[in-house]
């Protein structure tokens, strides 16, 4: 016994003779309104054209049809999809790991670092891991966050404000929206 492979149609507008509906409103190719015709004489005219019958508006009543090249259509629909994704701005969350006891110079770098990623429309993650007695100082901890939040208060704001997550303190900054 042999299996029937089906192969799955895409997803898209009725062509041809796949469109079930007896009467159609039919647009030829230059655009103009044919009126409402059978879908026999509606195939003959996209023939006579030699381009598809393609239903634009299902759910009318009747349903309009268009005598246009399917292929084209579709190149054209693939393209724009393509475009809009190109155009979609894909948000990374980068992370910016820091220490109580952090260096004035480590700092700066830190913060030239981490404005960029929010210059280039990142959110960033800082966090701040505790060790040993550090743990016992996490307030030392918490007022270098305070006052790194108030250095870049100018281009980053704070989505998620500090807390303590077992030996770390993580907090999460996303760009400034100017109005």
């Amino acid at each position: 016994m042999a299996l029937k492979h089906r192969i799955k149609k895409e997803v898209g507008p009725r062509t041809n003779e796949e469109i079930t509906a007896s009467e159609v409103r039919v647009i030829s190719s230059s655009g103009k309104q044919l009126g409402i015709i059978s879908i026999r004489e509606a195939l003959n005219a996209a023939e006579d054209e030699g381009f598809d019958l393609v239903e634009v508006s299902p759910d009318a009543k009747p349903p309009v049809c268009k005598i246009i090249d399917y292929g084209k259509l579709k190149y054209k629909e693939q393209k724009s999809k393509k475009e809009a994704k190109k155009k979609q701005k894909t948000i990374e969350v980068k992370e910016i790991k820091i220490r109580p006891g952090i260096d004035k110079h480590d700092y700066e770098v830190k913060i030239r670092a981490l404005s960029k990623f929010i210059e280039g429309g990142n959110k960033v993650k800082v966090s701040m891991r505790f060790r040993g007695r550090e743990m016992e100082h996490q307030h030392i901890g918490r007022e270098l966050l305070t006052k790194l939040t108030e250095q870049v208060a100018d281009f980053a704001k704070v989505e998620v404000p500090p807390k303590s997550e077992g030996k770390q303190i993580m907090m999460v900054l996303v760009p400034q929206m100017h109005k």
